[in-house]
């Protein structure tokens, strides 16, 4: 089953870019006939619609002019007429709400890849049962983008909650999710992301794909500040596999030092004691030169063995320092990616000083692999090979 990572986040909010009044650079025109839009609904419209009738309820109640509400709700709220971008007002509502929901990612679900039109159809899917979960959430603008890099949502809605004091309707997003049974409190949205979530992944799982737990939006950054942020955040994760690949080649390493100390162990356990000759023996000045070479040798690797062996322990002891401090480096590198990752996103400045002292590891890569080069060249010479043969053949030699 295909595993895609699942994006569900709160929005920037921007309804000329929702509805392609504005072109960004990140957009190709040929492709936004094939956008879809489920609903789009002028945002003054909709809060008549949802407020008008509740405003002169509460109008008709007050004897004092000065406590109606005067001109519209929204602008009774947010002091300006309806406009297409979010407004704050001073009680920290705010005037709609953005949700962008997106699987899979540019390289698996992206523009010509296979699963694009698979990812656009769970999306489809999703959005189409939206308003009905969510009652208390009215949708008044959301389309499916077709032509930006990866097929992804833009849900647009206001809040409706239901009071006994002051206007009956209002906007008010805790009220509105309790209404929906999701509680009170900050962890109330949390919980109602958690329970949409759900419902994507059992599409998701319908359709073929294994869903991986969701990931931060990009929130209010611009698609390009996103992009870069990104980018850097994939290059420290190549950073980290790589460091994991050469701390595979350092147990080779350790692996073909072991052998090494086996072989030299061998070696060792080689018997050289002398001969003993009983009386006068009569040799040939051929064999007697063979008998002086091998003695020569044997001299000659003993201290070549004697060398071999510190120079390899030498080798060693450099390894595992290396291999400690790469573990140190991997060890903060995980540590500093899981807290940013908590945070949300990666800064950039906090990136560009990760990266600099990330940047020992190049030093580090570069000492292992001259250990390695150096481990690999201290292979047993061919006079060994020959000596440990010839010493085993030498008491026919003299017999």
């Amino acid at each position: 089953m295909k595993q895609k990572r699942i994006s569900f986040g709160q929005g920037k909010g921007s309804l000329t870019h929702n509805n392609r009044e504005f072109m960004a650079d990140n957009v190709d025109p040929l492709r936004t006939p094939q956008n879809i839009t489920f609903v789009r609904q002028p945002i003054g419209e909709a809060y008549d619609q949802l407020f008008a009738e509740s405003t002169e309820r509460y109008n008709a109640k007050q004897k004092r002019n000065d406590r109606k509400v005067h001109g519209s709700y929204y602008e009774h709220l947010f002091g300006v007429k309806p406009c297409n971008t979010v407004r704050t007002a001073a009680d920290k509502r705010k005037s709609f709400y953005e949700d962008v929901v997106q699987i899979g990612k540019m390289k698996d679900s992206g523009y010509g890849t296979e699963d694009f039109q698979l990812v656009a159809d769970c999306l489809k899917e999703y959005m189409e049962g939206f308003q009905e979960r969510n009652p208390n959430f009215y949708v008044f603008n959301a389309v499916l983008h077709m032509d930006e890099a990866t097929p992804h949502l833009h849900i647009d809605y206001i809040p409706v909650g239901h009071y006994k004091r002051g206007q009956d309707t209002q906007n008010g997003i805790a009220q509105a999710l309790k209404e929906m049974g999701y509680g009170e409190g900050k962890q109330a949205i949390a919980r109602w992301r958690a329970a949409e979530v759900e419902v994507l992944n059992k599409i998701c799982l319908e359709h073929g794909i294994q869903p991986l737990s969701p990931e931060k939006a990009r929130g209010t950054l611009e698609v390009e500040e996103y992009k870069e942020q990104r980018r850097q955040a994939d290059e420290l994760a190549e950073q980290n596999a790589q460091v994991k690949a050469e701390l595979g080649e350092k147990r080779e390493m350790l692996k073909a030092v072991k052998e090494k100390t086996a072989k030299l162990a061998e070696i060792d356990s080689i018997e050289t004691g002398k001969t003993v000759f009983g009386g006068k023996v009569t040799v040939s000045q051929e064999d007697w030169q063979n008998i002086t070479d091998l003695a020569k040798k044997e001299v000659a690797s003993q201290k070549q063995t004697k060398k071999l062996r510190k120079e390899r322990d030498e080798a060693v002891r450099e390894r595992d320092e290396l291999k400690a401090k790469l573990s140190a480096v991997s060890s903060e590198l995980a540590t500093y990616k899981k807290a940013e990752e908590q945070k949300g996103l990666f800064t950039r400045e906090k990136l560009k000083k990760e990266a600099t002292r990330i940047s020992r590891e190049d030093e580090l890569s570069r000492e292992l692999r001259k250990a390695k080069a150096f481990i690999s060249a201290c292979g047993l010479s061919a006079d060994y090979q020959q000596y440990k043969y010839n010493s085993t053949t030498r008491k026919n030699v003299l017999e």
